[in-house]
């Protein structure tokens, strides 16, 4: 599967479309971003991808997967938007449990939006015709704030004040009752999460600039529905599906980089050969070729890779990816419904773990460790919402998670969880 957005938004062909000679995607994102009551997205490949970059005709604000499925399975228009994490509970046959601050669902069906090609060729579309374009003829270049030297937590950067939902010791404790639950069988691994939040809202349009340049990846975005913003960083493929094939690529298992490069290999190297990383990267994947399983062609579900180490700027990961031919028939909404929750920021079996991480954790997890990106009736690219930031008029929150296992250790985690949510932490502007 390919790394990046690059070329992949070619199937969105209903509707008006025409070349144009070049756009920049930060400006004509912040073009529509200064119109407060537009919903923007940007679906932003900052590592050297295609963007899309579309202001929305239509939300939808939807209460469970339902309403979401009723809107994509038969629908050749481009869907744009996130699925939070516990939208997944009731696909389990489980209760919701606690509801979160944002609607669980909200997607924008895209009115008028551009596709920008990783050498700048740039495609405009629209809904109906080219009526619903008009664009000033130069778009100013974007201030970007200036970067910021790593800081630590809790405290952001530029007078961001960061809370942290459980202490130190809160996690270690509920590190050592995932171990206690894996030992007994309860579980293999387990994704424990927590959750940061400020105490004032922030600017997440340069927040996003921020991030993106701090952590370019393939599967950025910056979406804004209804007045919740989300600001993602995401390296995580949760589901492609295109031409009948659906394709995940779970991550499990992380390193921090380093500047010094006989570090980094060592780091990259010993990310490789864990025992601990590589059993539960596998554990995943095959939790992964079981949903794929049960929506695909007997005897086309493969693994197209395993045990990846790929580098990105803050973190080495181990990456696999499984795919498979769906059955004449089904779609994108099929597969969303096999996958999700996704395996990776669950753990195995699903359900169980699912119930025992709610026992465990303090806060709804929201829209972190749900999914986001594009949805249409026969295909969709969908990234998992890891290293981001959702935020409204009030506040902003940070979600971060390890994957425990038996092998892990309790303070290794945590480290890892302080890894994760200081890189988004300091991309916080006020």
């Amino acid at each position: 599967m390919a790394g990046s957005h690059a070329g992949s938004f070619g199937w969105l062909t209903s509707g008006w479309s025409a070349p144009h000679p070049s756009l920049e995607p930060a400006a004509l994102a912040a073009h529509w971003w200064s119109d407060p009551a537009q919903d923007v997205v940007w679906l932003d490949s900052s590592d050297g991808g295609a963007h899309l970059v579309g202001v929305g005709g239509m939300s939808l604000l939807a209460p469970d997967f339902d309403s979401f499925e009723a809107v994509v399975r038969d629908s050749d228009e481009a869907w744009v938007g996130w699925i939070g994490y516990e939208a997944g509970s009731e696909l389990l046959g489980l209760s919701r449990g606690e509801s979160p601050r944002h609607p669980p669902i909200s997607l924008v069906r895209l009115s008028r939006w551009a596709v920008i090609e990783a050498d700048g060729s740039t495609t405009l579309h629209a809904a109906i015709d080219e009526q619903a374009w008009a664009l000033p003829d130069t778009l100013p270049p974007v201030d970007e704030p200036p970067p910021m030297a790593a800081g630590s937590l809790p405290t952001g950067t530029e007078g961001v004040s960061v809370l942290a939902g459980d202490s130190d010791e809160e996690l270690l404790a509920a590190i050592d009752r995932c171990i206690e639950h894996i030992r007994a069988g309860d579980a293999w691994v387990l994704c424990l999460t927590t959750t940061l939040w400020t105490d004032s809202p922030i600017d997440a349009f340069a927040s996003h600039l921020r991030l993106r340049r701090s952590s370019p990846v393939p599967h950025g975005g910056l979406l804004r529905i209804n007045g919740t913003v989300l600001s993602s960083a995401s390296m995580e493929t949760f589901l492609r599906v295109h031409d009948g094939i659906a394709t995940t690529s779970p991550i499990k298992g992380t390193r921090r980089r380093d500047p010094d490069p006989e570090v980094d290999l060592a780091l990259a190297e010993e990310l490789a050969a864990s025992e601990k990383e590589r059993a539960e990267n596998l554990m995943i994947v095959d939790l992964c070729r079981n949903d794929l399983g049960r929506i695909c062609r007997p005897g086309s579900v493969q693994v197209e890779e395993l045990f990846s180490v790929r580098g990105y700027a803050s973190v080495h990961q181990l990456v696999s990816t499984v795919s498979g031919q769906l059955r004449e028939g089904l779609g994108p909404v099929d597969a969303v419904r096999a996958l999700f929750p996704a395996g990776s920021m669950t753990g195995a079996p699903k359900r169980r773990a699912v119930e025992i991480l709610r026992e465990l954790e303090s806060w709804p997890r929201g829209i972190y460790s749900g999914c986001f990106g594009i949805f249409t009736g026969q295909h969709c690219e969908a990234a998992m919402v890891i290293r981001s930031v959702v935020s409204d008029e009030d506040a902003a929150w940070i979600g971060v998670g390890a994957g425990i296992t038996a092998l892990s250790v309790a303070h290794e985690e945590l480290d890892e969880m302080h890894l994760k949510a200081a890189a988004l932490v300091d991309c916080l502007v006020r």
